[in-house]
């Protein structure tokens, strides 16, 4: 005769991919059998009507329940997912930074007007601003990975031209409008990813994070971008170290784009419908709607702008007037920026402990206040001595990441908008690039080197005065806490292993 042996289990067993425990625990398998065979005991009709056979099947947990162990990279302060994101930053920003220290004295040699030079600065700033401030909203219609990716294609296109049809036949028409346009390229790649970070960064590590960013940024441009110039010029010369550094870009490039797999930054991050004009207009309004953040945009640009115009002014002051190399100048600059990105870290971590406000006003605003005429005086007392000149400049560098953390502020003063926030952050940041090189412009010729330094000086006491305004709304605040313990309930959710939860939470993020 013919029978069936049906398994059913009760209750079904439920399992997450992160449910880790060795626990012992077992289910009840009932086997439905045949009236017409023989059996040994252990055999009860049941309720539906079934003659089952009852067994206990001990299982075990391949799982514990509680969180996973947080990987080196989160012990660091750095989202893990985004990891080879943040080391590909560093490697295109080094590529980006290895013309910084030696461009301006370059183009001067071979015949460009100091004034001609300073315009080209300039006006690579504005696009430059043009292209931070684009970041975000594209990013909200695109996803960040998509504008890397548009980024990366464009700085290596126009460096290309730059290189080949106008600095190498010294046209210099060619080179204004190939630099220009290249200029539209870095901000792209790199403040998408500033959104992709604060897109799927939980904010109790958006502090480090953003510090972990400028890290890679300014450890790139200008520090070991400078150093690396430093020691490739004498080997393979000057032409051929502008040309290293399009290898360097590229290499950054797709190191971050290729290997970081977080899917956030692949996906559009306003709301289904919204539409592209919507999107832009809301990146722009936001400078209206919420004051705090056009305040916060004027105390980036302020943060930055001394070190666009010490890039234009300061290679002939320190081997003219102080009596340094080119060599020296670049490995001067490098200390000054290693010392800057050193601090990145610091200052960030730091205000998630004691504040973002308190870091960026006195560390940044009132360090820098005092350390940027430093670093015009000091050395003038002993002209020559290298040491003295590092240690000052080191000093300097560091009160300019004092403010890395406007980049955590901002997203928590504007929870959410978070893109538009920080579009606002990034059109400070790509103005402070041409507000530097424009204040040169306008005021060298009234009150020389000297006088610069004294407006650079006060903008930073302003700037210091203009952060203490930057406080979040106790609507933000609440807003922030509802998220907050809504990453809780998420991450206790994937310690019980229910999934159902986790995916829940997730999709009212």
């Amino acid at each position: 005769m013919a029978f069936t042996i049906q398994a059913r289990t009760s209750p079904e067993p439920y399992f997450s991919t992160r449910f880790r425990s060795e626990r012992p625990f077992g289910i009840t398998r009932r086997i439905a059998v045949s009236q017409h065979i023989p059996h040994f005991g252990g055999i009860s009709r049941q309720n539906d009507g079934c003659l089952c056979k009852e067994e206990y099947l001990p299982l075990k947990q391949t799982d514990p329940l509680s969180p996973p162990p947080a990987s080196f990279a989160d012990r660091l302060g750095i989202p893990a997912p985004l990891f080879w994101g943040f080391v590909g930053l560093l490697f295109f920003m080094i590529g980006d930074g290895v013309e910084a220290g030696y461009l301006a004295p370059y183009l001067e040699g071979h015949g460009t007007s100091a004034g001609n030079t300073a315009l080209l600065f300039t006006i690579y700033g504005v696009t430059v601003s043009i292209s931070a401030w684009l970041s975000g909203p594209l990013s909200d219609l695109w996803g960040p990975k998509r504008v890397m990716w548009i980024g990366l294609a464009i700085w290596a296109v126009f460096e290309v031209i730059f290189l080949a049809c106008g600095v190498a036949v010294n046209s210099y028409p060619i080179m204004l409008l190939a630099y220009s346009l290249r200029g539209l390229g870095y901000p792209l790649f790199t403040y998408g990813f500033l959104v992709w970070i604060a897109a799927a960064t939980p904010p109790r590590q958006l502090g480090s994070a953003a510090g972990w960013f400028w890290f890679a940024f300014s450890g790139g441009l200008p520090t070991l971008g400078s150093l690396f110039a430093s020691f490739a010029i004498p080997v393979i010369g000057e032409m051929a170290t502008f040309w290293s550094s399009l290898g360097m870009v590229v290499f950054g490039g797709l190191l971050a784009l290729l290997l970081t797999r977080e899917p956030t930054g692949s996906q559009r991050l306003a709301a289904p419908g919204t539409p592209a004009k919507e999107i832009f207009f809301s990146s722009i309004s936001i400078l209206w709607r919420e004051p705090k953040t056009f305040v916060a945009m004027v105390v980036r640009t302020i943060n930055t702008s001394s070190e666009y115009a010490f890039l234009v002014i300061m290679p002939t002051f320190f081997t003219k007037v102080i009596g340094f190399t080119l060599s020296q100048w670049l490995q001067l600059l490098s200390i000054v920026f290693l010392s800057n990105i050193l601090v990145n870290l610091f200052s960030g971590i730091s205000a998630d402990k004691f504040g973002h406000r308190e870091v960026v006003a006195f560390g940044g605003g009132i360090g820098a206040a005092i350390m940027v005429p430093a670093f015009y005086y000091v050395p003038q007392m002993f002209p020559g001595n290298f040491m003295i000149a590092a240690i000052v400049g080191a000093l300097y560098g560091a009160s300019l990441a004092a403010f890395v953390p406007l980049s955590g502020l901002v997203p928590q003063i504007c929870p959410k908008e978070k893109a538009a926030a920080l579009s606002a952050l990034g059109l400070g940041a790509g103005a402070s690039t041409w507000v530097g090189p424009a204040i040169v412009t306008w005021f060298e010729s009234w009150r020389g080197v000297e006088g610069i330094i004294w407006i650079f000086s006060g903008l930073y006491v302003a700037s210091a005065l203009m952060t203490m305004c930057l406080t979040i709304s106790p609507e933000a605040r609440r807003y922030l806490k509802k998220i907050s313990e809504r990453e809780k309930q998420k991450r206790a959710a994937a310690a019980r292993g229910d999934i159902a939860e986790e995916l829940s939470l997730s999709k009212q993020s």
